[in-house]
């Protein structure tokens, strides 16, 4: 059999059966399965499969929250020789369906969700679903009578090198849905050179919290946990959160930078910056101080920490390092595989997203745009050979949509190809770098620094928790203030005339967030774009939506 996912699970099967494999919270308590029972539960799943009669390759859906089944219903997929089709928990019926047509999916496998109803209306009719009655989801066919009813399979399919394996829909910031077509061998190249180079030692205690519908939390936990032999746990509830991570404990972590954002805002509630600095001057008390942080926040015993799938503002990863936190910026895409770039221990430049694995090419092409060659890239989008056409360019490298430069090795994303706009002066703008700027402001959750059709950028800006409970002259000295400190650094016609705060919050929920949180600006600015010209003629330098 030649290495892959499935191969990697049967061997730690074999070698380690009674070591825990998956931790569930049902209402407060832990449910576990050792790599023994999973193993038996994830067969007989396999045979319900295989009992459909659906030709190999097949796609099978799954939707669902991360949970203990949804490694387990990946691996079933994978055991009865079929292709899976991971969709995002948080989507509408009306993507649902999108995907499930466009991808011909025979069957859907549901699990843990907020609520399924609206989005049970997406499903066609022609295909058949399992439910998961753990989760209370109540469907046609039930999980737990395949369960009781199935054998275990007896023969898992062999998984080829150059087998699809999944179709992965990116949320994307931008259109419709597209369908990431991914090989066994695709996966097994990410893994098989990253794991070493990233010093990944086997066995890691893992929390998988990030959708796993997303490459870099497939490929960062569940993938390279599978390969290494991990443990699994997830969180219960967004409440139960804290303390499910605080009982787990993980081995390795891995968080997008709003929620280390969200961390940061946490611990300065309980403990203020100014009281907190004095206890770091003291050398005893110091270490105590940042044992305590580590063990609340449930990273005591993280040796690698990762932040990804958006840029993170270097003040924060300076704040981390203050408390005894390193995080490791890292870089890739669904298209790549996260064949991709690290920050790594003892070689960790902050601002940058480090140096490529080996065996990933990189060039910078003349509009500024990084461009990758490496084993792990898509074999391209599920039927849409034109798109396909135009990621690659002629000598077969990747385009990213990233701008960027190289230094030392070291990559620095400094914006999107096509997020770059004009003013009214005419003169191009990359956002990326002064929003990571205005982020440094604790008072700032969210920003989108727009500027069509006026004469100078604005930034429409979503307060943080922080931000709130301030009044109005405390937010416009504070805003005012940043932008004091930023625009004296930035050309003239990059500089920014005011801060706009919106009303609302911009979520998954209103489409506004993709779902690792990045803002998605076409929708955004397809709200807003008609009131920058009121907005900026208004008086003062913060102004309200």
């Amino acid at each position: 059999m030649s290495s892959s996912p499935l191969t990697r699970f049967l061997e730690w099967e074999k070698q380690i059966p009674d070591s825990l494999f998956l931790r569930q919270p049902f209402n407060g308590e832990w449910k576990t399965w050792t790599y023994r029972q999973a193993g038996d539960e994830i067969r007989r799943i396999a045979r319900g499969i295989d009992a459909q009669n659906y030709p190999k390759g097949s796609r099978i859906a799954l939707l669902s929250k991360n949970c203990a089944h949804w490694i387990m219903s990946d691996l079933a997929i994978m055991m009865a020789g079929h292709v899976s089709v991971p969709l995002y928990a948080t989507i509408t019926a009306h993507t649902i369906h999108q995907i499930l047509e466009h991808s011909e999916s025979k069957m859907i496998i549901v699990g843990k969700l907020d609520d399924y109803s609206p989005q049970r209306q997406g499903i066609p009719d022609n295909v058949y679903r399992l439910g998961i009655e753990a989760y209370g989801i109540d469907e046609e066919h039930s999980w737990e009578v395949w369960l009781k009813n199935y054998e275990p399979l007896p023969e898992v399919y062999d998984w080829k090198g150059e087998e699809l394996l999944t179709i992965m829909y990116t949320s994307g910031t931008t259109g419709k849905p597209k369908g990431v077509m991914h090989t066994v061998g695709n996966f097994n190249s990410t893994l098989t050179t990253a794991i070493p180079e990233l010093g990944i030692p086997k066995n890691p205690v893992l929390f998988s919290y990030l959708p796993l519908s997303h490459i870099a939390e497939r490929m960062g936990i569940e993938m390279m946990g599978i390969y290494q032999g991990g443990n699994f746990s997830f969180p219960e509830t967004l409440e139960s959160f804290p303390k499910n991570l605080s009982d787990t404990q993980p081995s390795h972590f891995f968080a997008v930078p709003r929620i280390w954002a969200k961390f940061q805002e946490k611990i300065l509630e309980k403990l203020p910056q100014k009281k907190l600095n004095t206890l770091l001057r003291i050398p005893f008390v110091s270490t105590l101080i940042k044992k305590k942080i580590q063990k609340g926040l449930g990273l005591s015993r993280a040796e690698r920490i990762f932040s990804g799938a958006a840029p993170i503002s270097t003040d924060l990863l300076r704040w981390y390092d203050s408390i005894g936190i390193t995080i490791l910026q890292a870089y890739g895409m669904t298209e790549d595989c996260v064949y991709a770039h690290f920050n790594r221990p003892g070689a960790n430049r902050h601002g940058t997203v480090g140096k490529p694995l080996q065996g990933l090419q990189v060039k910078i092409a003349d509009n500024g745009e990084i461009r990758v060659k490496c084993p792990g890239l898509t074999k391209g989008y599920y039927k849409e050979p034109e798109l396909t056409k135009e990621l690659f360019d002629e000598e077969g490298f990747l385009k990213t949509g990233d701008q960027g430069e190289i230094s030392d090795g070291f990559l620095t994303i400094t914006g999107r190809v096509k997020d770059l706009f004009k003013t009214d002066k005419g003169k191009y703008i990359a956002p990326s770098p002064i929003e990571m700027r205005m982020l440094a402001n604790p008072d700032i959750e969210q920003v989108c620094v727009v500027g069509m059709g006026v004469p100078q950028p604005i930034a429409l800006t979503v307060l943080s928790a922080a931000g709130k409970v301030k009044t109005k002259e405390q937010l416009i000295q504070s805003l005012s203030r940043t932008l004091e400190e930023l625009n004296p650094e930035l050309e003239t016609h990059e500089r920014v005339e005011k801060c706009v705060i919106m009303k609302h919050d911009w979520s998954v929920e209103n489409n506004l967030l993709t779902p690792t949180l990045k803002v998605k600006r076409n929708e955004v600015e397809k709200i807003h774009l008609p009131h920058y010209p009121k907005w900026y003629h208004e008086d003062g330098r913060v102004v309200w939506e």
